[in-house]
């Protein structure tokens, strides 16, 4: 990690912009391969009071994607749902590292909280 460059700070938005996404804990219960697609896996993520179907560009990012199930972690919950590979993903998995091509890992609580619990 010595020779990692962090990139620049992007502009600055008000906190009326960052209050307008919706990040939750949910916890991962199921991960299951996609047919047609070669980096997205499909989660099946519970917030407490409903569950939903995210898809994440997991697949080869890990060596062993399946290893999250189980795991909370931090999704942004209020995104238009988005139509890839022939399915339906209601969030975005809020992970570390992807942007800047490290070996991405997840955002999660420091320790257990109730799924649906917001961040902010």
């Amino acid at each position: 990690m010595a020779d990692f460059t962090a990139a620049p700070i992007k502009p600055t938005v008000t906190i009326a912009a960052l209050e307008t996404l919706d990040i939750r804990v949910g916890t991962i219960e199921r991960v299951e391969e996609i047919p047609r697609s070669d980096k997205l896996m499909k989660l099946t993520v519970n917030f407490g009071d409903h569950s939903r179907t995210i898809l994440a560009g997991i697949k080869k990012e890990r060596e062993n994607p399946y290893e999250i199930e189980g795991r909370q972690a931090l999704f942004v919950v209020n995104l238009e749902p988005r139509k890839m590979a022939g399915e339906i993903s209601e969030g975005m998995l809020f992970d570390i590292g992807y942007a800047d091509r490290v070996t991405p890992v997840l955002l999660v609580p420091e320790r257990a909280v109730p799924n649906g619990t917001r961040a902010g």
